[in-house]
């Protein structure tokens, strides 16, 4: 084609172009249609779950930061511990902050529990121990030796999460060094222990959270094997659930309903030092307590950087788990700093 000619149809392509694009534009606006001669029904039979831009309503004016522990006690306040200059802030329903305290007390907390009398319980990983607070914040007892990490029965070793049972027996998972459960009277003495690092029933390869069921089993979230891990309290193995999920965190309803966050399975790559960090994804999971799933939830992934313009309603690496009455979920993420709430949806 010479000049002349070339120039003759370039205003000729130019217009073909505009009204391509301007069709194109308003097809994508079209809604989708069904099939021909098929009006599908458009009503959600399937849960689901939307973050509440509206929570919290009130902040602290101490920032939060990393965010690995949600509890939810008998009167419906949400507990928060995050790993900033004030750890512990408890919020209402609707997102009123109502107390804090715990500057000073920590060196990195990981877990927030209730004990059934109503007080608090910490697992503080790097300080390697766990602590009895009353709700104001008064330390009760102290289970391992603050800042000295071992593997006998007087010491804890980054221990990560803790539940108590009706009796009054604490069980800590014990954690990312010493791979077992350690079980401690009401006074903090430690009484017994079980499990070892490895892969087979009753062995663990970081067990990074537990909890019991109405019936005094024990779930222990068994993250770098993939797999939750089913005891009697008396250290028998009973059960275990694989490849299903990475399970970071484990909590159990009052129903008997056991929901993990975390993240699909995945295998090990030559580059990792604990497995699939950074997750793959981010789920939560619902399960009866014979294993079988219940449901299921994909959440969208935030960046794996702190302060990387994580969105709302996204997680990066979700740690914090609680399940209010409604079955609404609080998540508490590391990466995104925060705590968010989601309303379940149908």
């Amino acid at each position: 084609m010479n000049i002349a000619i070339a120039r003759r149809w370039t205003p000729i392509f130019f217009c073909m172009s505009i009204v391509l694009a301007t069709v194109s534009s308003a097809l994508a606006q079209q809604k989708p249609k069904s099939l021909p001669g098929v009006d599908y029904p458009r009503d959600n039979v399937a849960d689901g779950y939307k973050v509440d831009l509206r929570w919290p309503q009130e902040k602290s004016a101490y920032p939060w930061k990393a965010m690995p522990g949600i509890a939810i006690d008998e009167t419906g306040l949400i507990w928060t511990i995050n790993r900033g200059e004030m750890p512990v802030q408890v919020y209402t329903e609707d997102g009123m902050l109502v107390r804090q305290w715990g500057r000073g007390y920590f060196n990195s907390p990981h877990q927030i529990r209730f004990g059934h009398k109503g007080h608090v319980w910490v697992a503080d990983s790097k300080a390697h121990a766990v602590y009895k607070f009353t709700r104001d914040g008064e330390k009760l007892v102290t289970i391992g030796i603050p800042n000295e990490p071992g593997e006998d029965n007087s010491h804890l070793k980054m221990p990560t999460d803790m539940v108590e049972s009706p009796s009054g027996e604490i069980f800590i998972s014990d954690g990312y060094r010493n791979n077992r459960i350690v079980v401690s009277n009401a006074q903090g003495t430690i009484t017994r222990v079980w499990g070892e690092l490895g892969t087979g029933p009753g062995q663990f390869s970081l067990p990074h959270s537990i909890d019991r069921d109405s019936k005094g089993r024990l779930y222990v979230a068994d993250r770098n094997n993939s797999r939750i891990q089913v005891f009697n309290e008396d250290g028998t193995f009973v059960d275990q659930w694989t490849n299903l999920c990475q399970p970071w965190t484990v909590r159990v309803t009052s129903d008997d309903e056991v929901y993990i966050c975390g993240a699909s399975p995945t295998q090990w790559r030559e580059e990792y030092t604990q497995l699939g960090i950074p997750p793959r994804d981010q789920i939560v999971m619902k399960f009866d307590t014979t294993g079988r799933v219940l449901a299921w939830w994909h959440f969208p992934q935030g960046p794996d950087e702190v302060d990387s313009g994580v969105k709302p309603g996204e997680l990066s690496w979700v740690h914090g788990l609680a399940i209010d009455l409604h079955g609404n979920l609080y998540l508490g993420d590391i990466m995104g700093q925060r705590a968010q709430r989601f309303l379940i949806t149908n």
